[in-house]
């Protein structure tokens, strides 16, 4: 007889994992740029309508495998059609080398808020400070570590122990940080050497209303890759992990009504972290400072803003390391969760033997990521233009490469092999009524496929144009 699944206690204790899976570092790091980079509003506009149809699509496609099947992304894809497991295969080799850069970058945060907790504020936001640190050879690693220990010890717990206690937990706290923070950010206001005067409400205003001067054809195409491109950090899709969570949604739960829960949540949260960062680095380093993203926004631009703000800097940046660290770890746990239950349902071992095998892949894999600012560094281009190291090299592999393949491939899969009904008398098997239903059907078959084959040749470099 099969195993019995675990299974969440209830759609809020669902909800609130898989929007902590879908906060994380994207939302933080990347959304704010590109809002700043294109257009303000012209992009929130642009986000909000393809989360509600394009994102909505993946979301509830993966959610609705993993609560039909019972199975995580590795089995999933061959109960859904014999013959395609290697889609499968491919959904659970993204999560495992992702894993490893997220601890990393997890590692980073770390030290950030225990230096923030022991005054070291003024020294981070030093110039060259963050280079510096990430080149050292011990300490990375020892956070990294650190990190990651902390992640397996929840995922180890199971799902109602640890997935869904500390979701419960960390959610309500994250979400108060982040409106706290961002409450701040619009009421600052600083005076630079040049007697210019800057607020964070101009900086907000810069935010949400639509820049469309200079808009043709071709930057709105660009605006609208950008934004589709984001969907996939935003909503976690096309890497397993809402097929592995959906897995553990009881089947009477009104699965429609809480994918509209986490669509709203995550929403939310991206648009928080826009008005929590680009009103600060507005106020406090005007229109240039709001050119940087990923590691140097979060961990160089930043750390000067606080360091401007005075005395109260050293509260904002240790609450927002804080927060920031809460977005990490709900996301790693779903990550690691995705392998765990991949490895527990392919080869029926025990939730620690599969921990524990996840847990030391991630740690040497780690461990690389880490030398590769140091002994391991060497520098190289990648196909889309941008030069990196280890770090970069799986990060490209993963999020330009193999993700949109997964999400391509689910496409085709549900909308022409098993077609959309399959995922449809799911959604209303409890009763709940799939009220857009025939937008689903409309993009999972031709717009949603169209949208991510154009996504994945600008990704990989075949489509320059844009």
């Amino acid at each position: 007889m099969e195993k019995k699944r675990n299974s969440f206690g209830g759609s809020l204790g669902f909800v609130l994992a898989a929007a902590g899976s879908a906060v994380g570092l994207g939302n933080i790091w990347r959304f704010p740029y590109l809002a700043a980079k294109d257009g303000g509003g012209l992009f929130l506009v642009v986000y909000l309508i393809l989360a509600l149809t394009f994102g909505f699509t993946l979301l509830t496609t993966e959610i609705a495998i993993g609560r039909k099947t019972k199975q995580s992304p590795l089995t999933a894809y061959s109960k859904v059609k014999k013959n395609w497991g290697f889609l499968g295969f491919i959904a659970c080799i993204i999560p495992m080398i992702i894993m490893p850069y997220y601890c990393a970058i997890g590692g980073w945060v770390i030290k950030y808020l225990l230096g923030y907790m022991t005054g070291a504020g003024q020294m981070m936001a030093e110039s060259g400070y963050f280079t510096n640190y990430i080149s050292g050879t011990v300490q990375p690693i020892i956070m990294m570590a650190i990190f990651l220990f902390v992640v397996a010890f929840i995922v180890i717990r199971g799902v109602n122990k640890g997935i869904e206690s500390s979701s419960k937990i960390i959610m309500p706290v994250l979400l108060l940080l982040v409106i706290g923070i961002a409450v701040f950010s619009i009421t600052i206001k600083n005076t630079d050497t040049n007697g210019v005067t800057r607020t964070g409400l101009e900086g907000l205003k810069i935010y949400i209303i639509p820049n469309i001067e200079g808009l043709t054809v071709k930057k709105l195409f660009s605006v609208i890759v950008d934004a589709m491109g984001q969907l996939f950090f935003s909503l976690s899709v096309a890497m397993g992990i809402m097929i592995a969570y959906g897995s553990y949604v009881k089947d009477d739960a009104k699965l429609g009504r809480s994918i509209n829960q986490i669509e709203l949540f995550d929403t939310i949260v991206a648009f928080l972290a826009g008005v929590m960062i680009i009103p600060a680095v507005y106020t406090f380093m005007g229109t240039e400072g709001m050119e940087s993203s990923g590691p140097s926004l979060m961990f160089v631009s930043l750390p000067k803003v606080f360091q401007a703000m005075g005395g109260i800097g050293y509260v904002v940046g240790l609450l927002f390391f804080a927060m920031v660290l809460f977005a990490a770890v709900t996301s790693a746990v779903s990550v690691m969760e995705a392998v765990v239950s991949s490895l527990m349902d392919q080869f029926h071992m025990t939730r620690t033997k599969a921990v524990i095998i996840e847990t030391v892949i991630a740690l040497i894999f780690g461990v690389l990521v880490c030398l590769g600012y140091n002994n391991l560094y060497f520098d190289i281009t990648l196909p889309n233009g941008a030069k990196g190291q280890i770090l970069d090299i799986m990060d490209y592999i993963s999020n330009n490469c193999l993700m949109p393949i997964v999400a391509i491939g689910t496409c085709i899969l549900i909308g022409w092999i098993v077609k959309p009904k399959y995922i449809i008398d799911e959604v209303e098997k409890s009763g709940c009524r799939f009220s857009r239903r025939k937008l689903y059907i409309a993009m999972i078959k031709v717009i949603a496929p169209i949208l991510l084959i154009i996504l994945f040749m600008k990704s990989v470099g075949i489509l320059t144009m844009i």
